[in-house]
């Protein structure tokens, strides 16, 4: 089943053309980020981003399917995912009925030698494709994405080793599937464990971290247009005060756009102190950042 090597056709012409199509989405980024998008893109390397929840990392991928028009192919990874979950496994229940039901097909007399049952029972109609093994077998666009890298177990860096190096999958009953059209690959991080330097040396990286005020305005005004300015100005600088504080989780750029949803919403003209105290479930999560919030911004 080998196949001939990677349709390596870009996404993007030039870095302005990532920041451009990127923004089309709604997603705004800076310089940097749309260059490690660009050279991904290029070089046909996978882009590992590293960064705190909550940052955009994964909507980064989302956006770069969207704007490309790509099927996004997403693998969630978690503690406890093995190779089954994440490539493939075989249909065991289907393959047990085709075995117990002796092989016939219809009035066809069928060869029912050990050899033969293998040969059926092991071909492309019992295979369940995960993600990882479905975007290399795509030969549409398509963008894999692993997210959250560093929940899996050691063992899978293992696997990410080998089909990210050649995109191509060994299965011993059928040979190996390479992939015909590179899949643009991104892999997060929330950094809660170091990443082996054999998977970093496969990839480009980048660090994300929660945007500067300015680029957050912007983005809010993007996400909530309808929001004015002067709100959206407060709503960025209590934000930004809020992230300097020892809290459990601090509140995402999803959370900013949450809660200037929920300001204008509710009808809210101003972001005095009983609209923040009346809404801080929107971007606190935790009863104790919720208290914790509430003395340090002297809520009365």
């Amino acid at each position: 089943m080998d196949r001939a090597l990677p349709d390596t056709t870009p996404f993007f012409s030039s870095v302005d053309d990532v920041i451009e199509r990127l923004a089309e989405t709604g997603y705004l980024s800076d310089k940097g980020t749309a260059t490690a998008v660009f050279l991904a893109d290029r070089l046909g390397k996978p882009l590992l981003i590293e960064g705190p929840a909550g940052v955009g990392k994964t909507e980064l991928a989302r956006a770069v399917a969207q704007t490309t028009g790509a099927e996004l192919v997403r693998l969630q990874c978690y503690e406890g995912v093995d190779e089954a979950r994440a490539l493939y496994e075989w249909n065991h229940a289907k393959q047990i009925l085709r075995i117990q039901s002796g092989g016939a097909r219809g009035d066809v007399a069928v060869d029912h030698s050990w050899d033969s049952t293998k040969a059926d029972v092991f071909s492309e109609e019992f295979l369940l494709a995960r993600p990882l093994l479905k975007a290399i077998r795509r030969e549409d666009p398509t963008v894999l994405l692993i997210d959250e890298t560093d929940k899996a177990d050691v063992e899978i860096e293992g696997l990410l080793l080998e089909v990210l190096s050649d995109f191509a999958v060994t299965i011993p009953e059928l040979g190996t599937i390479t992939a015909t059209r590179k899949p643009f690959t991104v892999l997060t991080s929330n950094a809660t464990r170091e990443l082996s330097e054999a998977l970093k040396r496969r990839c480009l990286f980048l660090h994300l971290d929660f945007p500067d005020a300015d680029l957050e305005r912007r983005i809010l005004a993007s996400r909530v247009p309808e929001l004015p300015e002067a709100i959206a100005e407060q709503l960025v600088n209590t934000i930004r005060v809020l992230r300097g504080m020892q809290l459990k989780k601090v509140p995402s750029v999803s959370e900013t756009i949450d809660w200037g949803r929920t300001l204008l919403a509710l009808g809210m003209d101003t972001l005095d102190d009983d609209a923040v105290r009346a809404t801080l479930g929107v971007i606190l999560k935790h009863q104790s950042d919720q208290v914790r919030a509430a003395a340090e911004l002297r809520l009365n």
